[in-house]
């Protein structure tokens, strides 16, 4: 390519500058028609050839302001800025009236913030080309940008005189006026606009300052007049829906809402984040009362934005926080079979899977999701979690494995695999392999204070090793020293160790904080009560502990019954 434009080169300036007899004129002819090559050739973004041609050009025709802005263009390409100043200012100072090489030099100190230089140019600019829109709405910006307001508000002012007076002049003098703390001011400017106009933007705007003045007639009055200019004005309806919200004008309320959430004028994405705020914002007794005429607002949203899956995320959310899971299901599944490579949907569907106890299809949908989103290995975790609770502890182990293996360096994730095999392998009885597990997951996190509290309690189950059982545990109540859980297994252990008495306090902060709630926790501290010889104490435990055993602790009403006849001898 090199070769090619060196000979193209030489065959055009020998053909224009050679030994070849011309006039001044066919000279000048030949370079203007070189010059267009250039151009051409720039146009069609071979920047290499034209950046060559223009070099060549001004060798012989340094005068030529044309060669240097195009040179300059192509090195703002190259991101050579500094050449490009250069460039410019040469083409410039060639022609000091030519509009572009000035507005150009101007975007080029804006681009490099050098903000003063900036408005001396567009100052200048405004001055030559006083009938050039963009400038002055560049030169306000510029001033807002230094913070020199009363210089934005000037030029506003000035485009006002030139062009008059517009929607958007008016909402940008409002802004800046908002900028400067002047509220009641920038207020005051809508409403002169208003008073010589009609804009629903303005309107709207208006509206929205009277609702937060708790001016709720006048709110709605402003909302009232934009929907007779734009009736499908999405801001002014759903202003003046939250309008009739908060002023518990439900029978009102709800049709404007469907006109809203019907209204094409406004983004799915909108709709979503109003309902969404509806369904978490708002006192739940509204939602049971108006429950039918909401899901009429949530089947309306989705007739209009079937696909859309924000809208179908939130209806799924709406159903399911109002106790209707299959509804909620629907919606969550549609999701997922339209954006299959949506890690967002997946996750919603498997969490609400999960939080909903669908074993069986958490499973299969945990699994899914590992399969399309395989560097996910949270999505295996959950299915694993289907698999604990439906009793396939051999599916669980095979997926701690499986974590293992594909994320060695994720301590995070290593960490609860080995933490969970440890828990499979004691419920199905092999303790030696559960305490290996155990120790793989301290041997990452020394103070993990799940697998500490665990370990603790199936040592002292089997009686084994309560020396350090009791380190592990007192390292969980120091970490957490309000868990109940903790606080049962420490003190649990001291009783097996021979100190009721230590245990004791234990327990009974235990029972500030949830104890009273677990059989086992009850039981145990009757048990520390018994033999610290507070007999009765103990029997109003061992009473609560019954009500609340649900099989958890087997034998519990026969044990009971053997140490009330025994207090009784």
């Amino acid at each position: 390519m090199r070769i090619f434009i060196h000979i193209f080169l030489a065959f055009n300036l020998l053909f224009c500058f050679g030994g070849v007899q011309t006039s001044a004129q066919s000279q000048k002819k030949h370079v203007e028609n070189l010059l267009l090559t250039a151009v051409e050739r720039f146009n069609a973004n071979d920047f290499q050839m034209a950046e060559a041609l223009l070099k060549e050009i001004v060798k012989v025709d340094a005068e030529n302001d044309a060669c240097w802005y195009y040179l300059s263009q192509i090195s703002i390409i190259n991101k050579d800025l500094e050449l490009t100043e250069t460039y410019l200012k040469k083409a410039m100072d060639l022609d000091p009236s030519n509009f572009w090489y000035r507005y150009k030099l101007a975007k080029l100190y804006a681009l490099t913030s050098r903000q003063e230089l900036t408005i001396d140019m567009y100052e200048k600019l405004l001055q030559d080309f006083p009938k050039k829109s963009d400038l002055y709405f560049d030169l306000a910006e510029l001033y807002a940008g230094q913070q020199e307001y009363e210089k934005a508000l000037e030029t506003i002012s000035e485009i006002e005189k030139v062009f008059g007076i517009t929607e958007s002049i008016a909402v940008y003098r409002f802004n800046i006026l908002r900028i400067m703390g002047r509220q009641d001011e920038a207020y005051e400017s809508l409403r002169e606009y208003n008073r010589q106009y009609s804009s629903p933007f303005v309107l709207s705007a208006l509206a929205d300052y009277e609702m937060a003045m708790y001016n709720d007639s006048t709110a709605v009055a402003y909302y009232d007049e934009a929907l007779d200019i734009a009736p499908d004005y999405s801001p002014a309806l759903l202003g003046k829906a939250e309008a009739l919200r908060v002023t518990r004008r439900y029978d009102e309320y709800f049709p404007v809402a469907y006109s809203y959430v019907e209204s094409g004028d406004s983004p799915a994405e909108g709709k979503s984040d109003y309902l969404m705020a509806i369904i978490q914002r708002t006192d739940p007794k509204f939602i049971r009362s108006f429950q039918s005429q909401l899901d009429t607002l949530f089947t309306k949203v989705v007739n209009v934005h079937p696909t859309d899956s924000t809208v179908l995320h939130t209806a799924a959310l709406y159903y399911y926080s109002t106790g209707r899971d299959s509804d909620a299901k629907k919606y969550f599944g549609t999701n997922v079979k339209l954006y299959p490579k949506s890690i967002a949907a997946r996750a919603s569907f498997v969490e609400f899977l999960m939080y909903t106890d669908q074993w069986e299809d958490l499973s299969v949908e945990g699994r899914a999701a590992y399969d399309r989103f395989p560097e996910e290995t949270g999505f295996l975790e959950m299915a694993s979690v289907a698999d604990y609770n439906l009793g396939e502890y051999g599916k669980v182990l095979d997926i701690c494995r499986k974590v293992i293996e594909v994320a060695p360096a994720d301590s995070s994730k290593t960490l609860r695999a080995w933490s969970t095999m440890g828990d499979v392998y004691y419920r199905l009885g092999d303790s030696k392999k559960a305490y290996k597990a155990y120790d793989k997951a301290l041997k990452i996190n020394p103070d993990y204070v799940y697998v500490l509290n665990n370990y603790a309690y199936y040592l002292s189950e089997e009686g084994k090793n309560l020396k350090k059982a009791y380190n592990m545990s007192r390292k969980t109540v120091e970490a957490e020293p309000d868990n109940a859980t903790y606080l049962d297994t420490f003190a649990w252990i001291l009783y097996l160790q021979g100190k009721p008495q230590e245990a004791k306090p234990y327990f009974k902060h235990a029972m500030l904080y949830g104890g009273k709630d677990s059989a086992v926790i009850l039981d145990h501290y009757a048990e520390v009560l018994y033999a610290l010889k507070e007999y009765d104490m103990a029997v109003v435990y061992w009473n609560m502990a019954l009500q609340k055993n649900d099989g958890r602790i087997p034998g519990l009403a026969e044990k009971v019954k053997q140490r009330k006849e025994a207090l009784r001898k």
